[in-house]
């Protein structure tokens, strides 16, 4: 096997270790091109179809794009699509666009507590419906106990603090301290009662890594990530205020990774166009110890 093949079957075991050991599991999908990548080895996981629902966490300040390409692929793949937002923090404009909020306390507002609710069935979830093409309001709102994340340890610093299950309290708030030691593969799945797991399939997988497997399997990615003819092209996606382009020609997945191995990105971080990132002191652990992607 080469370098792809082994991370593929390691994800894959992960992926399939996660369905087996845990009940109401959920996958979160972020539209971006590492949980794209997850969502095609779930698909190869499961023999093309994925066993368990998509969560998309919807801020209102997204990419428009990004939501016809998530709502694109769900249709044709059949997938169970689920999104929730924090429709009282849009309702009282308590936003950053709005000027209500710092990057960090609108990411607290729009993701983290979104993400939180959405998961523990507390607020509305928004399933669609293969038959109308419509989201409509879910009856269903029994709490996830495990949900799959698209994290990547080279990402960000904290991140690099992951498991590849990863546990958090009932409060889905993260103890990075008294997280298990993982040794040969060998992986922590019983957990006490009350215990939120995050599983990270991809952790160990590079950014290099992500895009010469997109290129490889030919996934379909939003186009986005590659330069239109105005020079420049987004390389880490999230809300449309608080993500910059980068300046690019890359108009493809072939010429996004020779700008990565040798290019002007070989020794630039990844998420350096993040706001909120660079208002947390260059990383995120503030926020993803309360629940944060």
């Amino acid at each position: 096997m080469d370098h792809l093949d082994k991370l593929e079957n390691k994800s894959i075991h992960i992926l399939r270790e996660a369905y087996s050991e845990f009940d109401n599991l959920a996958m979160l999908w972020s539209v971006g091109k590492d949980s794209t990548v997850m969502l095609w080895l779930a698909r190869k996981a499961f023999f093309g179809h994925v066993p368990l629902p998509l969560v998309h966490i919807d801020t209102g300040y997204m990419i428009p794009e990004m939501i016809e390409h998530r709502d694109k692929l769900a249709r044709e793949w059949e997938l169970e699509m689920i999104y929730g937002v924090n429709e009282e923090a849009l309702e009282e404009n308590r936003t950053f666009p709005e000027g209500d909020a710092t990057h960090l306390e609108c990411c607290e507002n729009m993701k983290t507590e979104a993400l939180k609710r959405t998961l523990d069935g507390s607020w509305p979830r928004y399933r669609l419906n293969h038959n109308t093409g419509e989201y409509e309001l879910d009856d269903n709102k029994e709490p996830y106990t495990g949900v799959i994340v698209g994290g990547r340890a080279d990402e960000e610093g904290s991140r690099s603090k992951e498991r590849y299950f990863s546990a958090r309290d009932e409060n889905n708030d993260w103890h990075v301290s008294e997280q298990p030691p993982e040794f040969w593969s060998q992986y922590k799945t019983d957990f006490a009662p009350g215990t939120h797991v995050r599983i990270h399939p991809i952790l160990d997988w590079t950014e290099v890594d992500i895009w010469e497997y997109i290129q490889r399997e030919n996934i379909p990615i939003v186009s986005l990530y590659f330069d239109q003819g105005e020079g420049e092209r987004y390389r880490s996606l999230g809300c449309y205020p608080c993500t910059d382009t980068v300046e690019s020609t890359a108009r493809n997945v072939e010429e996004v990774v020779d700008e990565l191995k040798s290019g002007k990105f070989s020794d630039i971080a990844e998420r350096d166009g993040r706001a909120q990132d660079e208002e947390d002191g260059g990383g995120l652990e503030s926020l993803r110890r309360e629940g944060y992607m």
